[in-house]
């Protein structure tokens, strides 16, 4: 009958357990034997022996007491008739009880004296050879207890000592041959077979084992020139494509890179597939900018064959069974495009200078067509001048911003840093907006701390934002109602805040509120929507922050932080 693995452990520890048991059992056995000789040796012999020692002792005060003689010798004579052992113990004890008696009666004599003594030291040698005899016996006892035990631990060792040789390996050598098996497997050796047999788990382990392998190595067989022909379809299909890619592993491990990516980061193929991204970005800038995250959307500008290249980076995350498996990074060259928009930037740029001339002579015009002196007007054509100078202010306002616009993408922003008082521009920008504000009936509160230092920052730029926020505050809050400017020293930063009590703005507009061109759904369309996109960047351009908070019922707040100058 085939045992498994679990009994035949069992049965393994059982029969050490066994062995355990067998020599712990003679070993009682024989020293609860060695204990009962000691103890009788104790008891019977020794005994009697101090009861025979009293007893001469009293003999030599027989003279001087009589009375505690006969007491002590009494005491100990009966003890000793109660403690008779040995053979011939019994007859001298008999007779010292008549001699005893004799001397109690009164026939003191020295030799009957000398006959209890003589009897004394007879029943004292009959125990003392009685301790030798059962001395020797239990010796005896004691070296045969040891001849046992050691040749049943001789055996038991023997047993053991070979258990312990061939057990561990029952257990072990299966598990040894399954282990390199596996590694061969691991090693894509699908030839490798397990040859143990047994009817155990083991066996059935070698039989699932070759089960495998052999479906393993059917498999390989079978797919691994289709896999090998999809592979290099793939690596051929990435290698064309015009645009770099670069493959990373969820660990940051480079899988593949075409060449185009290659080339870019100035690299050889073999130095970056297998390779931790991070330790390759440690001395190849490219690759630092490629797994940051701080790239902010703008186009990555890189030097290639001694030209100005841009590219777009795309990070897309792969995804397999809702788990992160890794990231392809993607740089779409934007060349061309980045080329076109700059001419267009420049082009808009030269067309909005060039169109303040003849906008500043209609307004002159205008202006001189209102003048009595130049001739009079009747209300029709007052009507048509007032029209041609409101339109003229509304598109000298949107070549501003358009200028505006064109150095903010040009990235020629001229800016002239100087020491501002923080009242001069909250004065100003308050100024510029009076008439708006009276026309609606708006009161402009202002709220500065007192002893602000000034602040560090350009002060056209900065008066041009706040005007952009009071008129778009003014613009949007109900007739006779308050905006609030606010002015106070946050840490290093000195803050200007404009709020207004208008309808607000939805939480998810609130993002592109600063973006080019963008209008809220549903509002009246005001300008060109390049305000505060503007603004934004002249306050960036500034090292400091622009920012809002909103709400439909209660308005909206704009806040920006600029330096405090020293």
């Amino acid at each position: 009958m085939p045992f498994n693995i679990k009994t035949k452990l069992s049965l393994g520890l059982g029969f050490l357990f066994a062995v355990i048991i067998l020599i712990g059992s003679v070993g009682a056995v024989y020293i609860h034997k060695i204990a009962n000789e000691s103890k009788v040796i104790l008891k019977d012999n020794y005994e009697s022996i101090q009861y025979s020692k009293a007893m001469l002792q009293s003999l030599d005060d027989l003279e001087n007491d009589t009375i505690s003689f006969i007491r002590t010798f009494e005491k100990n004579l009966a003890a000793q008739e109660k403690n008779i052992t040995e053979i011939g113990e019994s007859d001298y004890t008999k007779a010292l009880r008549n001699d005893f008696e004799k001397l109690k009666a009164g026939h003191f004599s020295k030799v009957g004296i000398q006959l209890i003594r003589e009897r004394l030291y007879t029943i004292t040698d009959i125990n003392m050879e009685a301790i030798l005899r059962k001395n020797n016996q239990a010796q005896k006892t004691a070296d045969r207890v040891l001849t046992y035990i050691g040749i049943i631990g001789g055996i038991c060792f023997l047993v053991v000592f070979t258990f312990i040789i061939n057990f561990p390996g029952y257990i072990a050598n299966p598990i040894k041959l399954l282990t390199e098996s596996i590694k061969q497997i691991a090693g894509k050796n699908y030839h490798q077979r397990l040859n143990f047999k047994s009817d155990d788990e083991f066996g059935e382990l070698a039989l699932a084992f070759n089960a495998m392998a052999e479906k393993l190595e059917h498999y390989d067989n079978s797919s691994l020139a289709k896999i090998m022909f999809e592979k290099k379809r793939i690596e051929t299909i990435i290698n064309n494509i015009k645009d770099a890619i670069i493959g990373l592993s969820e660990n940051r491990i480079i899988l593949f890179a075409n060449k185009q990516a290659v080339n870019l980061l100035n690299m050889q193929e073999q130095e970056l597939i297998g390779q931790y991204a991070p330790d390759v970005a440690v001395s190849n800038d490219l690759m630092r900018l490629l797994i940051s995250d701080n790239t902010d959307g703008k186009p990555v500008k890189i030097v290639s064959e001694g030209k100005e290249n841009y590219f777009n980076k795309e990070a897309i995350a792969m995804i397999s069974d809702e788990k992160p498996i890794g990231e392809v990074i993607l740089l779409r060259n934007i060349t061309q495009f980045q080329e076109l928009d700059l001419a267009k930037t420049n082009f808009i740029a030269t067309i909005s200078h060039e169109l303040k001339t003849p906008i500043a002579s209609i307004k002159l015009s205008s202006a001189l067509l209102e003048d009595n002196r130049v001739g009079g007007l009747n209300e029709e054509q007052k009507q048509l001048v007032k029209n041609i100078k409101e339109e003229s202010d509304r598109l000298l306002k949107i070549s501003g911003e358009v200028l505006n616009m064109a150095q903010v993408e040009t990235g020629k922003i001229q800016l002239s840093f100087q020491k501002v008082n923080v009242e001069a521009i909250v004065n100003y920008a308050v100024d510029a907006v009076k008439l708006q504000a009276t026309q609606k009936d708006i009161r402009i509160i202002q709220k500065i701390d007192e002893h602000l230092p000034p602040v560090y920052a350009d002060p056209e730029k900065t008066a041009w934002v706040m005007v952009n926020l009071l008129s778009n505050a003014i613009r949007y809050s109900p007739e006779k109602d308050d905006v609030i400017i606010h002015v106070t020293k946050i840490n290093r930063m000195i803050q200007f805040s404009v709020s207004d009590h208008g309808l607000g703005i939805e939480a998810q507009y609130q993002g592109k509120i600063f973006d080019k061109f963008f209008h809220i759904p549903g509002n009246p369309k005001h300008g060109t929507g390049l305000g505060l996109a503007i603004a934004r960047e002249f306050i960036t351009a500034q090292n400091g922050i622009i920012s809002l908070k909103s709400n439909p019922e209660t308005g909206t707040t704009f806040t920006f932080q600029l330096p405090a100058g020293a």
